[in-house]
């Protein structure tokens, strides 16, 4: 069945009233193999983050006050590739499958992660050192712009028509799962090693990990189901289908969907990395003299977050989409000042715990769905390319800076601004949740692969 004649995506085949127990199956497989590579990919992407402390010296100057500073201001610049790697892997996508597309992205990132693991400090090679991190990390931006688009799509596409909400989950249970990876591995090297071995050789583990993780993705990716008809790829590789991930398709005649997946995007994106990078260092600094007590806290709430995906996505399927975006973006709106005015000052565990774990739940209308209302505004033929490129211009503008935008905040004791920017960009999202977005209408992917909602 691991063949492109053995389509998912069908659109002359009848929608059968239940899907069946094969077809569930398959969904599964294909779901597994598929989030696969995005847990590596996006534990690639954390561990950057989670291990930035101990080899910012590495790169950096540590008596530069600035030097933290410089290693986030990386992980927000490693964004602008994120739309051009939406560009050319959604192109690939639409034109070459969904397999193909995703098997390239995960090797172009485990292929930077071992270049960095690998890359002398800057006492040996002075100012190279920095500029073979700031490459690598670009590269790796453009990897992780393709794969978004094109792992939501696959996702959404390799779904069960009643259950595509739950399948289509799963983008974030890895997604989440892969900071989940970079947490747990940091806990294991914080029992083993201590802060001067981090610094010298354990911040090198972990990025080796990432990379020679994806020898082990390459293979599962190749055995994946195609998610187009070898109709669609047949059309493109003869010339007869010139459209497929046309950027001038997409801008002439989807251009309100792309718009409208760029702002249902924004909200979500800045919480999430408000949520879920902003927080996790709150709590790391709030903690830092208590031993791992910080890394337990982070690990259990990102475990929460994980967890609670593919809830989101049941209950996507029963009460539809709408609900859950409206849910977060209110509860995002009122909640964001609690959460990033109290939880640097909570001084007991059980706070820090609730005041995470509150922002999850509220998180998790968005993230729980995000794939699957992306995909549904687009047709097959430019749908990893409007998925991809809508979310990774929202995600550079609006997500990856956010981590950047607070430590200067910070700095400059300015959070205020930064909780008014947060709220004032999730209620825009909430606009458009309210007012654009209408709940179980039939979608373009209903009208290819049957109704999700009877």
């Amino acid at each position: 069945m691991a063949n492109e004649a053995t389509s998912i995506a069908d659109p002359s085949r009848p929608t059968p009233p239940v899907s069946s127990p094969a077809a569930t199956r398959r969904a599964v497989y294909n779901t597994l193999r598929g989030s696969s590579g995005n847990l590596v990919e996006w534990y690639d992407v954390y561990v950057y983050t989670v291990f930035a402390t101990y080899f910012e010296n590495q790169f950096f100057d540590s008596a530069d006050k600035n030097s933290t500073l410089y290693v986030y201001a990386i992980f927000a610049v490693t964004f602008l590739m994120r739309p051009v790697g939406s560009w050319f892997f959604g192109r690939y996508a639409d034109r070459n499958g969904r397999r193909a597309a995703l098997t390239f992205s995960v090797s172009l990132m485990a292929a930077c992660s071992l270049v960095i693991s690998l890359t002398p400090g800057r006492e040996s090679i002075g100012v190279w050192a920095a500029v073979i991190l700031i490459l690598s990390r670009l590269v790796q931006g453009f990897a992780t712009g393709g794969e978004y688009g094109a792992s939501a799509t696959y996702m959404s596409e390799a779904a069960t028509r009643e259950r595509r909400g739950f399948f289509s989950s799963f983008q974030y249970v890895t997604l989440v799962g892969g900071h989940v990876l970079a947490q747990v591995t940091l806990l294991i090297m914080q029992v083993f090693l201590d802060r001067g071995q981090m610094e010298e050789f354990g911040w090198r583990i972990a990025f080796f990990i990432g990379g020679v993780a994806a020898v082990v993705v390459f293979w599962l990716r190749r055995s994946m189901d195609e998610s187009l008809t070898k109709d669609q790829l047949d059309a493109v590789r003869s010339g007869v289908d010139r459209a497929s991930g046309s950027m001038k398709e997409l801008l002439s005649n989807h251009w309100r969907a792309l718009l409208v997946c760029f702002l249902v995007t924004a909200g979500g994106t800045i919480a999430f990395y408000t949520y879920s990078v902003n927080a996790p260092s709150m709590i790391r600094t709030a903690y830092e003299d208590r031993g791992m007590t910080g890394t337990w806290i982070n690990l259990f709430g990102l475990v929460f977050l994980m967890l609670l995906q593919p809830i989101g996505g049941m209950i996507s399927d029963k009460v539809g989409r709408k609900p859950l975006l409206v849910f977060f973006g209110i509860g995002g709106v009122l909640y964001t000042y609690f959460l990033i005015t109290y939880l640097p000052t909570a001084t007991s565990v059980f706070a820090s715990v609730t005041l995470v774990c509150v922002g999850y739940i509220i998180l998790t209308g968005y993230t729980s769905i995000n794939a699957i209302v992306k995909a549904e505004l687009f047709p097959s033929h430019v749908r990893a390319l409007g998925v991809g490129l809508g979310y990774a211009l929202a995600n550079s503008a609006f997500g990856g800076t956010a981590p950047l935008i607070y430590q200067a905040a910070k700095n400059s004791g300015q959070v205020t601004w930064f909780i008014v920017y947060v709220t004032v960009v999730i209620a825009v999202s909430l606009l458009v949740y309210i007012f654009v977005l209408r709940n179980k209408s039939e979608t373009v992917l209903d009208r290819e692969q049957g109704r999700a909602f009877e």
